[in-house]
């Protein structure tokens, strides 16, 4: 039994992977109400939250009544206050049990997400199933993240593209921020997007060639500023449906655009999404269709296994090979800058 941690930013996650059954218990608490008056997360307020929210969880997480051998907890990337208070309590408690320990990047926590439901009894039943549909394109889009991974047929990563400037997320929570809607902003944009039209609105789209494999949105969160700088409070709440489906659609398809391109490129038997942003319908729409249309086995994160969350942290323990556990506690750093 795996007992992961994830604490990389604003939520403190506890969860339980037992080899033989799969994630086996999950406790989450979020610190959106903390962090929704200053439109963002607060890094000092994070890591207090943290210290007080890890305790019931543990408590709640021990009620399992499961014998725990193993502990693996988020190493980096994130905010290094907030992943010293989960590497602090893994420590603590790797060293209290005398088990073993250890540390996970929280991206390829993403990147192995969408295969959890691909879970075997035994791991190497696992990694032979697996194996049927490496390589593998992902693409791990959220808040501080947007990238275009392959996971080769030995299980080895590379990163093919990535955002040289805002994620996609922040993209969109940051749109949200300037038409007037809370943070998180994202899925409050889907919500009004919804009563929209997608076309409605001209956004720009950036590093759309095919030899580009980049994201940029930077830009895009420039044109709402100045679209919005030439509309009064009234024009931006009647339009308001048309400006968030506009926007969120043109979030959607450079990722859907970009990672076409790739398919075209490069041989690949399976598609994944992962990442916070990939809770989005009309995204995970647009790629089960880009699957289909380009004939790919396609594996998407579970809602619940978007976000930040510690049963993806668990269950890349135990299935990434890259992963060792190790009895010596203190020797687990934080590493925020860890790329995949």
């Amino acid at each position: 039994m795996i007992l992961g941690i994830e604490g990389s930013c604003d939520e403190s996650a506890l969860a339980l992977f037992d080899p033989r059954e799969g994630v086996t218990g999950e406790w989450i608490s979020s610190q959106i109400a903390v962090h929704q008056t200053y439109g963002g997360v607060v890094p000092d307020l994070a890591s207090r939250e943290h210290l007080e929210n890890f305790f019931p969880l543990l408590e709640q997480a021990l009620k399992n009544g499961s014998t725990i051998n193993r502990i693996a907890v988020t190493q980096g990337p994130g905010l290094a206050g907030c992943l010293a208070m989960g590497l602090g309590l893994a420590k603590s408690l790797a060293l209290a049990w005398d088990i073993p320990i250890a540390g996970v990047n929280h991206l390829r926590g993403h990147a192995f997400s969408p295969f959890i439901g691909l879970h075997h009894d035994a791991l190497d039943a696992f990694a032979k199933e697996l194996t049927q549909f490496l390589p593998h394109l992902g693409l791990i889009v959220s808040g501080g993240n947007t990238l275009l991974f392959e996971m080769d047929t030995q299980q080895a990563f590379t990163i093919l593209a990535r955002t040289i400037d805002d994620a996609a997320g922040e993209a969109l929570d940051k749109g949200a921020k300037l038409l007037g809607l809370n943070y998180p902003g994202g899925p409050l944009i889907e919500r009004y997007a919804l009563e929209g039209d997608p076309s409605a609105l001209a956004f720009p789209r950036a590093l759309l060639e095919a030899h580009e494999w980049k994201f940029s949105f930077s830009g895009l969160k420039t044109s709402l500023r100045y679209r919005l700088e030439k509309m009064d409070d009234r024009d931006v709440q009647t339009a308001l449906p048309d400006l968030c489906a506009s926007y969120q659609q043109a979030v959607i398809d450079p990722l859907v655009l970009k990672t076409h391109q790739v398919l075209k490129q490069r041989q690949f038997r399976s598609l994944g999404l992962s990442g916070g942003v990939a809770n989005n319908q009309r995204l995970r729409t647009a790629f089960a269709d880009l699957a289909e249309q380009t004939q790919q086995s396609f594996f998407i994160a579970e809602p619940s296994h978007t976000g930040d969350n510690a049963a993806m942290i668990a269950f890349a323990a135990w299935a990434d090979p890259t992963v060792l556990f190790q009895k010596d506690a203190l020797d687990l750093s934080i590493h925020p800058a860890l790329t995949l």
